[in-house]
């Protein structure tokens, strides 16, 4: 199996990254991370982590820019009805903490939110890799869908999602914000941009 490719980039385009490696051209479908790291090196040499999925009629490499996208991509392909393309999707749409962190939430509508991903394969994603992601452990949603109690990352996702921001515009606002402010604080901050110094998500 390959594991890793360290080469110069011939082309990065947004989810495909080529690389030649001792004259050989690899072709990776790469999550944006990784083909942002590609796009950034120029024509200068990248090295990225790798997947090889294996099919009866075709052999794809998929690449990731660190060992937690790849981590959780292969975990993703154990989930029942979950293919490589759709795994690829959810590792692309978010950061590896915010998807583990929906997870133990059972916060289906981050994974809804991805394009190509539906009601039914993010209930799986959720069911399935419950116990399996490392890090955050969060309570679970109540009964009515709505945030737990205490799950203030949440709670304050979805105030921003109702004065008008997508999920994801919501979770990037929310990102680089300090998880210890109440969810007012967190909510005006996303609104105004502004990050006081310091602060990390």
């Amino acid at each position: 199996m390959i594991a890793s490719l360290r080469g110069r980039v011939v082309s990065s385009a947004a989810g495909v990254t080529v690389l030649d490696v001792g004259g050989v051209g690899y072709r990776l479908a790469t999550t944006t991370t990784a083909s942002r790291r590609a796009a950034a090196a120029g024509d200068g040499e990248v090295t990225l982590l790798t997947h090889m999925h294996v099919r009866e009629d075709a052999l794809q490499l998929f690449g990731f820019a660190s060992d937690a996208e790849r981590a959780l991509f292969e975990l993703l392909l154990g989930v029942s009805g979950v293919g490589p393309k759709a795994a690829l999707a959810i590792v692309s749409g978010y950061e590896p903490d915010q998807i583990r962190r929906a997870v133990q939430s059972g916060d289906h509508a981050l994974f809804t939110s991805i394009n190509g991903i539906g009601r039914r394969t993010a209930e799986r994603v959720v069911i399935d890799l419950k116990d399996k992601v490392g890090g955050l452990v969060l309570p679970a949603p109540g009964a009515d869908g709505a945030p737990p109690a205490g799950d203030d990352h949440t709670a304050a996702r979805t105030a921003l999602v109702g004065l008008g921001m997508s999920v994801s515009e919501a979770e990037a606002a929310l990102r680089p914000i300090d998880d210890a402010l109440p969810v007012e604080e967190r909510v005006r901050l996303a609104l105004s941009g502004a990050v006081p110094a310091g602060a990390g998500g």
